[in-house]
């Protein structure tokens, strides 16, 4: 068990479906504000929001959230808290976790569960959940993620992984009993130093096919263990509909 770990949240001011999302009022206070405090409530040593703009540093300062600016041409939100980790004065072995700015009902556990996991020979973690309804494994948006016996990640796809061969074929379609295809957590931690080579690693071919971040680390020859954790959690905010949803759980 690790005894501290940094929470870095990159907020992009940018959205196509909710404009200046993580401004976005909940409560009194805007959205990346409410992570912050979600992450604070994990045990995180310190909290950063990574932004690309300057009223978002100005709303964390605010709250008395600590904010960095950061350039505003990152492809993710990795390459964007690696920035920020580069700038701080934390050691080699810190771990350093990603929490997105959009998920305001993140349960801390699970920040504080994830980032346990990242030791001098995993440098990476991330999460998972068992789905609920069978066909949520064939929904490509729902990211999948299969286990080796040490709970460590073998593949993520956006297909229905593991493929059921007596089952899935068939018009009507059976499942396994019990059914136990993981769901991906898009919640990451990193050991600092690894967090560094990543953003130098070269992006991958199945990377850019199944279009998830992830697999550029597996591909490179680097472990990811993966924390599953037996709750649900709270869909983060996308879309005025959830945004609406969010502020009524508030």
């Amino acid at each position: 068990m690790i005894m501290s770990f940094y929470v870095v949240i990159p907020a992009r001011l940018a959205s196509t479906r909710l404009p200046n999302k993580p401004l976005a009022d909940i409560g009194g206070k805007p959205m990346v504000v409410r992570v912050a405090e979600k992450a604070a409530l994990a045990g995180a040593k310190d909290i950063i929001v990574a932004t690309d703009d300057q009223s978002i540093v100005d709303a964390c300062e605010k709250q008395a959230v600590k904010a960095v600016l950061t350039r505003k041409d990152h492809v993710s939100g990795t390459d964007r808290i690696a920035e920020v980790s580069a700038k701080m004065n934390w050691s080699a072995t810190d771990v350093v976790v990603n929490v997105q700015g959009d998920e305001p009902l993140i349960d801390p556990e699970l920040i504080s569960a994830t980032a346990a996991l990242v030791s001098e020979n995993v440098p990476m973690a991330t999460a998972a959940h068992r789905m609920e309804q069978p066909d949520e494994i064939f929904n490509p948006n729902f990211v999948k993620v299969v286990l080796d016996r040490f709970n460590k990640a073998l593949y993520f796809s956006r297909a229905a992984i593991p493929w059921y061969r007596d089952g899935y074929s068939k018009p009507d379609k059976t499942f396994p009993n019990p059914f136990n295809a993981l769901r991906h957590i898009g919640l990451y931690a990193f050991r600092n130093d690894f967090l560094q080579t990543y953003s130098s690693l070269s992006i991958s071919p199945i990377e850019q096919i199944e279009s998830l971040e992830q697999l550029r680390v597996l591909w490179h020859g680097y472990p990811i263990a993966v924390h599953v954790t037996e709750k649900i959690p709270e869909a983060g905010v996308d879309t005025p509909e959830d945004l609406e949803r969010v502020r009524r759980a508030f």
